[in-house]
């Protein structure tokens, strides 16, 4: 039987961990609370029905415990609402099917150290997309996906063995691709125009930046400041964007709201469900750390989690539709003058490979 002083304790942990995202230093221990949003809703629920059993709310404490308690549960249940599959769906769907007009993208995080290359091939061709983005591929992962050359003859290349190595493959024409390194000198990213059967160009972003947390950054400066600059370069562009890959960040986090906020890009997970990537072997520990975002331009023909295949990730697929004649039926997320100031504030923040240079 779980004791009054065991659930004071867990109540007072969920409290702190749900506080503690609120507080907006980069260090890793207020950012990493922002992962387990689903998980605590429920260990609250929990502790909440236990409390209620157990206590006899004899002293005034108890009652304030109590409203603590069920004030965190709204709190949380606020923050993960809109991902709740009877929320307003941010993304439309497609009005048309143009198949001309249509792009199919895959991403997944591989895990450097799996080696079930055969079980990702069978996904790729069962799933079958147009654009298939992988990151953490190193050499090893290069030479086993070379075979996808003949299907996939447009491809961009940056294997590495530090798990942030990114490839990308298309079906599709890529024009002005780059690799960027654009906050630390060992994280790439992948920029790209995607010319659509159509004709049409869409600019393709692929992230992959690190998380904030001990063993990998301890700091959330550099991941947010790449999320940031893409963000502003999506905004800039000329053309209907996509970002797509493993931000290492949650979907109801503030630096992921801060980032649609400043691009105007929309989320097609909004209204839909949580799709949960992280962590593929732990299903109570998993977290939306897979993105795929996209401009107005851009309706939902479908969205899904693929299947295990021996990475740490679940791999990511969405189709999209471009319709820029529908795109003022869309509502464009957008920045507040505090969120500006914020945004501009984290990109002039001084990163880990800025301040070794200085000290070099």
């Amino acid at each position: 039987m779980i004791g009054l002083y065991t659930v004071y304790a867990i109540g007072t942990f969920m409290l702190i961990a749900s506080l503690l995202p609120l507080i907006r230093a980069d260090y890793w221990i207020f950012r990493v609370f922002e992962y387990p949003r689903i998980q605590k809703w429920i260990i609250v629920a929990l502790v909440i029905v236990i409390y209620i059993i157990i206590d006899d709310f004899t002293y005034w404490y108890e009652w304030a415990f109590g409203g603590a308690l069920l004030l965190n549960l709204g709190h949380l249940s606020y923050q993960i609402l809109p991902f709740l599959p009877f929320s307003n769906i941010q993304l439309l769907n497609a009005s048309t099917f143009n198949k001309d007009r249509t792009i199919g993208i895959m991403i997944a995080n591989v895990y450097q150290y799996n080696k079930l290359f055969d079980r990702l091939h069978k996904l790729i061709k069962s799933c079958n997309p147009d654009v298939l983005v992988l990151s953490e591929t190193d050499t090893a992962w290069a030479e086993a996906m070379s075979t996808l050359r003949d299907s996939y003859p447009y491809r961009v290349e940056e294997p590495l063995d530090n798990t942030y190595g990114l490839m990308v493959f298309s079906r599709y024409e890529l024009q002005d691709s780059t690799i960027n390194y654009l906050v630390e000198d060992d994280v790439p990213s992948i920029f790209t125009k995607v010319k659509l059967p159509s004709g049409e160009l869409l600019q393709l972003y692929c992230v992959h930046p690190t998380p904030p947390v001990p063993q990998e950054n301890p700091r959330s400066t550099e991941r947010d400041k790449e999320i940031l600059i893409v963000a502003k370069l999506a905004k800039a562009s000329p053309h209907p964007v996509i970002v797509a890959g493993d931000l290492n960040d949650v979907a109801w986090s503030y630096t992921t709201g801060l980032f649609q906020r400043i691009s105007g890009l929309l989320d097609p997970r909004r209204g839909r469900g949580f799709f949960n990537t992280f962590h593929a072997r732990y299903p109570f520990i998993r977290f939306p750390l897979d993105h795929i975002f996209c401009s107005r331009d851009f309706r939902l023909i479908d969205i899904k989690r693929l299947p295990y295949f021996g990475s740490d990730h679940f791999p990511m697929w969405v189709q999209l539709e471009y319709e820029p004649e529908g795109t003022h039926q869309q509502e464009k997320p957008m920045p507040d003058e505090e969120d500006l100031e914020i945004a501009d504030e984290k990109l002039r923040e001084e990163t880990r490979d800025e301040k070794q240079r200085k000290e070099e």
